[in-house]
C-alpha cells in the first residue's frame, strides 16, 4: 500500500503516547505485568494501519463536504488508534485459534510468550503458558482499545460521540460473531450442500472482515464528522464491497502469497483449514473422489511443500482463482459506483478510491 503519511504518523504518535502511559503504570505492578504490557505494544506495532486510515478518510469525506481541508481532530485520531489496538487484539486471538507460529514476519504473541517462559526458567508447560497468556493479552488489548476510544470521545460533541459509540459497538459484535462463524465453518461445511459453501464463506468474509476492516472504520470516522443518513449510506455502500474485495484478496494471499511479503508461510490457510470462497469454488468443479482428497488434506497442520503445491495446482486448474479474481473486480466496481453523486468532499473521495485500490490490489 501507499500510505498517507499524515494519517499513519498521527495514529502512530497517538499509539506511542498511549503505550508509554501503559508502560509507566505497569512498573509498580512488577516485571510480569511489564512483560504483558510490552507484548501488547509489540502486537500493535507494524501493519498497514488500514483501519485507522479508513476511519480518518471517513471523517475527511464528510468534513470536507462542507468545510475547508484540515488536520483530523484529537477524537478522530484517538478513534483511529483505538481501531488499530482492537485489530491487534483480534490478531492475537486469531493466532491462538489457528495455532499460527508467525505474524508480520515475527513470532505470534503466544509463541513469543512461550519463549519468554523458557527464557525466564519458569516451571510448567511453556506452550500452555503462551496460549493462556495470549488469550489474556488479547483481552487486555480490547480493554486498551476501549480506553483509548473513550479518552478521545471526551473531546467530541455528545451526539457525535454517541453515534461513533454505536458504530464501534456494532463492529465489535459483528467481528466476534464472524470469528466464531469462521471456526464453525471448518467443522460445519461437511453438513451443508456443496452449492451453499461459497455463500457461507462470503457470509464469514462479510462479518469477520468486510464490515470490521473497512465499512465500520469509515462509519466511525463519518459519525465523528456529523454525517447525515445519506452520507453514512454512501460510505457503507462503498465500504462493504471494498471490504469484501479486501478479504478475498487476503484469501488468495493465504494460499498463494509469498512468505517474504506476507510474513506467513505460503499455503498457511490450507494448513489451518480455512473454508474460503477459493476453496468452495475449487470443490464445486471437482469430481467426488478428488473432492474427498482435497477435504482430507485441507486442515492438516503437517502439510508439506509438495502437498501445498498440489492443492495450489488444483485450485488453479478448477478455475477457482480466476472466479475469485472476477469477484474481486465486481466488488471493486460496486464500490466505485457507490460514491457517484454522494455529498462528500471531492479530494477525500479521491483518497477513498486510492485506499480501496491499495486494499484490493496488493501482495501483503
Amino acid at each position: 500500500m501507499s500510505p498517507s503519511p499524515d494519517a499513519v504518523e498521527a495514529v502512530s504518535q497517538r499509539l506511542n503516547i498511549f503505550h508509554s502511559a501503559q508502560a509507566r503504570s505497569a512498573v509498580e505492578l512488577g516485571p510480569e505485568a511489564e512483560l504483558v504490557v510490552r507484548a501488547g505494544a509489540t502486537a500493535v506495532d507494524g501493519g498497514k494501519r488500514l483501519r485507522g486510515r479508513f476511519c480518518i478518510a471517513g471523517w475527511r469525506a464528510v468534513e470536507e463536504a462542507s468545510h475547508a481541508p484540515c488536520a483530523p481532530p484529537s477524537e478522530v485520531v484517538a478513534a483511529a488508534a483505538a481501531l488499530e489496538v482492537f485489530h491487534a487484539a483480534a490478531l492475537v486471538h486469531d493466532d491462538v485459534i489457528d495455532n499460527s507460529d508467525t505474524r508480520r514476519g515475527r513470532p505470534a504473541a503466544h509463541r513469543a510468550l512461550e519463549a519468554s517462559h523458557r527464557a525466564q526458567g519458569w516451571v510448567g508447560d511453556a506452550a500452555a503458558f503462551g496460549r493462556s497468556g495470549a488469550i489474556l493479552l488479547g483481552d487486555l488489548l480490547v480493554a486498551w482499545s476501549d480506553d483509548l476510544f473513550e479518552e478521545g470521545l471526551l473531546d467530541a460533541a455528545p451526539d457525535r460521540a454517541n453515534a461513533a459509540r454505536r458504530e464501534y459497538a456494532k463492529m465489535r459484535r459483528e467481528v466476534t460473531i464472524g470469528q466464531f462463524l469462521d471456526i464453525a465453518e471448518e467443522s460445519a461445511y461437511a453438513t451443508e450442500p456443496d452449492e451453499r459453501h461459497a455463500q457461507r464463506a462470503l457470509r464469514v468474509a462479510s462479518l469477520k472482515s468486510a464490515r470490521y476492516s473497512i465499512q465500520q472504520p469509515l462509519l466511525i470516522g463519518a459519525a465523528l464528522a456529523g454525517a447525515d443518513e445519506a452520507q453514512q449510506a454512501a460510505l457503507a455502500a462503498f465500504g462493504h464491497p471494498v471490504g469484501m474485495a479486501f478479504q478475498l484478496r487476503d484469501d488468495v494471499l493465504g494460499v498463494f502469497g509469498d512468505q517474504a511479503a506476507t510474513g506467513k508461510p505460503s499455503g498457511d490457510d490450507l494448513r489451518e483449514g480455512k473454508r474460503t470462497v477459493l476453496v468452495a469454488f475449487a470443490r464445486e468443479r471437482l469430481a467426488p473422489p478428488a473432492r474427498r482428497i482435497m477435504d482430507e488434506l485441507i486442515g492438516d497442520p503437517d502439510l508439506d511443500a509438495a502437498q501445498i503445491a498440489s492443492l495450489q495446482r488444483t485450485i488453479l486448474e478448477t478455475g477457482a482463482l480466476d472466479r475469485v479474481e472476477d469477484l474481486i473486480a465486481d466488488y471493486s466496481r460496486q464500490a466505485e459506483r457507490a460514491l457517484s453523486g454522494a455529498r462528500l468532499g471531492n479530494a477525500a473521495v479521491g483518497e477513498l478510491r486510492d485506499l480501496a485500490r491499495a486494499a484490493t490490489v496488493r501482495t501483503t
